[in-house]
């Protein structure tokens, strides 16, 4: 970790309260790293979080930031975008946390095409409240609440991100480290919503209900099943089938719609 990253750290909250090969650490350490190549200030930066192991991360962090209720950090990032323009605002957010409690939040502050990150670390499954299935458990895969088998389409929020109107959408992996950083400092250098999608492994919730108990074992599972968006529209094209298992990655939106909220 580059002395830059750690400065953004607020070392006296560690260590922190993550589960042992739980992926959030490498998604903040995407975002630092993004941020500190933007050469953003401390003092102009403010991190947003819900409820939930994700949001737990504004709290690492050495910027003012709002750890709030749930489903709502879109809604008190857009209160703080409003009343502050000339602020850097970035939201830490969980697939439940996102999708279920703050689904329509999610929807018009895409529509909206307010000026913010949103990063969703999507580990499908709610860890920190007992495993239970949230809207992005993939069909099939077992959670407390889904113990013969999740039978509910799950949400791709980066498709829904794009359809609903923000300026950016892309969707990466823990294991693809450097194409999430590269797609988080594009979005931070994107005027409007830019919304990021990081699949990141739960082994103590998630995997060890799905025969994948180690970080690794998620990692290789990331590694293996992650399809570029351009393969899989070529395959698409001509009618090749594409395995359930497997999960698009790339950049599914990049545009200059109008966008709310951008410093004049």
């Amino acid at each position: 970790m580059s002395s830059k990253i750690k400065d953004w750290l607020r070392q006296d909250r560690l260590p922190h309260i993550y589960c042992t090969g739980c992926g959030n650490g490498t998604v903040i350490n995407c975002t630092l790293s993004a941020v500190t190549q933007m050469g953003w200030e401390i003092d102009d930066t403010v991190f947003v979080s819900g409820i939930g192991c994700s949001s737990r991360a504004s709290g690492y962090i050495s910027t003012d930031s709002l750890h709030t209720t749930h489903g709502r950090a879109l809604a008190f990032a857009t209160g703080v975008k409003m009343a502050k323009p000339e602020l850097n605002v970035v939201v830490f957010t969980g697939d439940g946390d996102l999708s279920a409690i703050g689904g329509n939040h999610f929807i018009h502050a895409c529509r909206r095409n307010i000026d913010m990150t949103v990063i969703c670390i999507n580990n499908m499954i709610y860890g920190m409240t007992g495993g239970q299935g949230s809207p992005c458990t993939p069909e099939g895969k077992y959670s407390t609440t889904t113990p013969y088998g999740a039978h509910e389409p799950a949400f791709d929020l980066a498709e829904l991100a794009a359809a609903a109107g923000a300026n950016y959408s892309a969707r990466w992996t823990a294991y693809h480290v450097k194409q999430l950083s590269d797609a988080i400092k594009t979005g931070l250098e994107k005027p409007g919503l830019s919304f990021i999608e990081s699949i990141t492994q739960c082994p103590t919730s998630y995997g060890r209900r799905n025969k994948l108990r180690t970080a690794s074992d998620m990692l290789e599972y990331m590694r293996t099943n992650a399809l570029l968006l351009s393969k899989k529209r070529r395959m698409e094209e001509i009618g090749e089938e594409i395995p359930a298992e497997r999960f698009t990655v790339g950049e599914f939106v990049n545009r200059n719609k109008p966008a709310m909220g951008v410093p004049k």
